[in-house]
């Protein structure tokens, strides 16, 4: 069965917070150029040829996985994982739309340069 999945419904029954932080990530994304939002079962994939971050929604904030070609070191990164010789998976928390700092739209920036 084919299940079609919206935006929209990702933000059921969370604070409002969670939907006005993911509008801050997804204003910075589209700041870079051209992005897709491609709504699946358990995110929300930001997509510029190929998807550059993964957006989860929790109750009161998001888990935002981006890719890198380094590892990146910093605490705000609660897990990372080696995919491949040159690329690196990390999941950062963001609870707020003041989150969406100058240092995650630099993270964001190399994910969407990898992903063209």
């Amino acid at each position: 069965m084919n299940m079609a999945y919206s935006v929209k419904d990702h933000f059921a029954n969370k604070e409002p917070e969670v939907k006005a932080t993911y509008d801050a990530i997804v204003k910075a994304a589209k700041q870079l150029g051209t992005v897709k939002e491609e709504a699946k079962k358990t995110s929300i994939h930001l997509v510029r040829k190929s998807a550059f971050a993964g957006v989860a929604t929790r109750r009161n904030g998001l888990i935002l996985t981006l890719k890198s070609e380094v590892e990146v070191e910093n605490s705000r990164i609660h897990r990372r994982e080696k995919a491949s010789a040159s690329r690196w998976y990390f999941e950062v928390r963001v609870d707020s739309p003041v989150a969406v700092d100058s240092e995650l739209k630099a993270w964001l920036k190399a994910s969407y340069e990898i992903s063209g």
